[in-house]
């Protein structure tokens, strides 16, 4: 495909219902939005679902539409036929039993999870978590496979295998690695003091071993003041050196949302986009603000415009191809044939 350098629509941004209405639809077709990111504030039901993001494509047919659905307390679909997936701390419980058959049942979770989000029109799961478990924090807790990099590498390809068998790309977070730190990044900035030297040989191993199969990394708004001043998302160091240079990720980055108290560090909402831009990131996501009118949105769409026009940040023709390789090459599977599909039903068998 051949791409036009001046465009890169590197916002992911949410919807405020159940429907779209006439800001969603205005800014969805807006050059700069490149992605959608749904909620369970979105969901009704599957019919309402499938609905919703089929009008969004129409509008958008290059339209990432992404969401944060792990499984275990991070899942935003739970009703009207969607399989509750178990959290990935169970599928490390699992390899400390049998380690054979937990890399299958990660796999078996990895296409059960794609394959439903698929069947309604969804492109992206944040997934998986590759943090580890250090017992420090609660906003990881369970999302973590294990406290072994190797463990959660081979249990994190396991389920990546199981997404690629839907059709669906994945996105390791949060890089380098979110399990260290105690405070919770929506509310706080949390600090690692560890080394260099330390993280990559324990926490970002899984960066390193997973760097042909992961599609897209997120990277944490956490400070790690031995490596940069700055939160790995909006750090060239992190990103540009040691992700791209020395782990040698070539997929897209996307940062974490940007309304996070985590995000603060960077300034205002187009203070972050800007640095996680400028620091290498392929797309950024403003989360929860196309509430209430969604002012916050259309600033952001705006500050970007003018940032642009006076060279603040430059489209990304590179960042465009990533974006879009994540788009599924395959149509999905309506619902109802999904459910009678024999690689499906042997996947729920296998779930723990």
């Amino acid at each position: 495909m051949t791409l036009d350098a001046s465009l890169h629509a590197p916002l992911v941004l949410d919807v405020a219902g159940t429907e779209l209405d006439a800001n969603d639809r205005r800014r969805l077709q807006h050059p700069l939005t490149g992605g959608l990111i749904l909620f369970t504030r979105n969901w009704r039901d599957r019919q309402q679902m499938t609905a919703l993001v089929a009008e969004a494509k129409d509008l958008r047919p290059d339209l990432l539409v992404t969401i944060d659905h792990e499984g275990g307390r991070v899942q935003r679909f739970r009703s009207d036929g969607f399989t509750h997936l178990p959290p990935m701390r169970t599928l490390g419980e699992l390899w400390m039993k049998d380690a054979m058959a937990a890399t299958d049942a990660a796999t078996a979770a990895g296409y059960v999870l794609g394959a439903e989000l698929r069947a309604c029109g969804v492109d992206l799961s944040y997934t998986p978590v590759v943090d580890l478990d250090h017992g420090h924090s609660q906003v990881v807790g369970d999302r973590a496979f294990h406290r072994d990099a190797r463990v959660v590498s081979l249990l994190a390809k396991s389920l990546m295998h199981g997404l690629l068998l839907s059709g669906m790309a994945n996105c390791g977070k949060h890089f380098p690695g979110h399990g260290y730190a105690s405070a919770d990044s929506h509310v706080a900035l949390p600090v690692d003091k560890r080394s260099l030297k330390t993280i990559l040989a324990d926490d970002a191993q899984p960066y390193r071993w997973l760097s042909t199969s992961l599609a897209a990394v997120m990277p944490a708004h956490i400070v790690y003041p031995k490596v940069d001043a700055m939160p790995a998302g909006f750090s060239p160091r992190w990103l540009r050196e040691i992700l791209r240079g020395e782990l040698e990720f070539h997929g897209a980055i996307f940062s974490d949302d940007l309304s996070m108290a985590g995000a603060r560090a960077a300034g205002s909402t187009l203070d972050g986009a800007l640095a996680a831009l400028n620091a290498g990131c392929d797309m950024v996501l403003l989360c929860n603000q196309s509430l209430n009118g969604g002012a916050a949105v259309d600033a952001l769409l705006d500050g970007l415009t003018a940032a642009q026009a006076r060279g603040a940040w430059s489209p990304d023709v590179d960042s465009e191809a990533r974006r879009l390789d994540l788009m599924p090459l395959t149509p999905p599977l309506p619902w109802d044939e999904l459910m009678h599909q024999p690689a499906y039903q042997h996947a729920l068998a296998k779930l723990p």
